[in-house]
């Protein structure tokens, strides 16, 4: 990390009136203010003596791409391009220069956070885990194979109602984001299943209750909320022996899609499954897959490691 001393009197000069300009206007913390005038010192030192009230946007760019080739993240190339932003937006206001440098520069967008994925391993441990003698026990198994044969949202899944279940050709007729229909195949383990709780235990939770049209029910009768489905997963995820930070009511939506795409499926056909809408959003899954083979990579070829 570059020092303010570092540069030449000058640029220090440039750099101080502006961290007191800085400090009088915000108010900001001594932390902050010492990232501002390190970010600034570090791109005077890249200058090699360029001045800095003489740069322009290719210069500010170059920094940013040497930036990323030293290991910035989009995170960090972000806040560095805001330091440099707000200096020059101030000389501009002082007069100091007649173009703004950085007006045209867009901050880099933030890196999504990879979803946690599961092995197919840990999947089978967690359908495994309801006990399937009990008639909630056999919803939840349902519910657990249903996710991860369909790649459903959990709202998707606890909201499907009768209608929407066509037990022959075996397709659930899902109504996504925004309004959206699609069509989903189940599997034959997971159809399987749902039969088995349709005709075993959905008729004994209902008993004595009024009929509903929600699939999955609680043993009040009521259609299953997202909330209580969270506490299930969390449940069964610590008796498959999985840590509760790795499981989530998204978690086998995750795993549908990356081990799919981990079996040669068509991006397309994943994306059109999901229900996404953009297909960059399901791009996201191939980076798992992939870094899934690097690690088999590096796992197995005689010169990965």
């Amino acid at each position: 990390m570059a020092k303010a001393d570092q540069i030449d009197t000058q640029q220090q000069r440039l750099i101080e009136a502006f961290m007191d300009a800085l400090w009088m206007e915000r108010g900001l913390s001594d932390n902050t203010l010492r990232a501002y005038r390190n970010d600034l010192a570090g791109f005077g030192l890249w200058l090699q003596g360029k001045d800095l009230l003489q740069v322009d946007s290719m210069d500010v760019q170059s920094y940013l791409a040497y930036c990323f080739d030293s290991g910035f993240k989009n995170r960090s190339a972000a806040r560095l391009l805001s330091s440099l932003k707000r200096f020059y937006a101030w000389q501009l206001r002082e007069k100091r220069i007649a173009i703004d440098p950085c007006a045209l520069i867009e901050a880099p967008k933030p890196e999504k956070p990879l979803p946690k994925i599961i092995t197919t391993q840990q999947v089978e441990d967690l359908i495994l885990a309801p006990d399937v003698l009990q008639p909630l026990g056999l919803r939840d198994r349902a519910m657990l194979e249903m996710l991860y044969a369909t790649g459903l949202r959990v709202s998707e899944l606890v909201g499907l109602e009768m209608g929407q279940v066509s037990l022959n050709p075996g397709v659930v007729r899902i109504i996504g984001k925004g309004g959206k229909e699609r069509l989903v195949p189940v599997g034959e383990q997971a159809l399987d299943w749902l039969q088995r709780y349709l005709s075993v235990s959905r008729p004994e939770l209902l008993h004595q209750h009024p009929p509903v049209n929600a699939v999955f029910i609680t043993s009040r009768g009521r259609a299953m909320t997202r909330q209580a489905f969270w506490h299930l997963i969390k449940r069964y995820g610590l008796m498959a022996g999985i840590s509760r930070d790795q499981i989530s009511p998204h978690t086998l939506r995750h795993a549908f899609a990356t081990h799919l795409l981990n079996n040669g499926a068509d991006l397309r056909v994943v994306q059109m499954l999901l229900g996404h809408t953009d297909i960059s959003t399901t791009q996201i899954y191939t980076h798992i897959a992939d870094s899934r083979l690097q690690s088999i990579h590096r796992q197995h070829h005689p010169r990965g490691g």
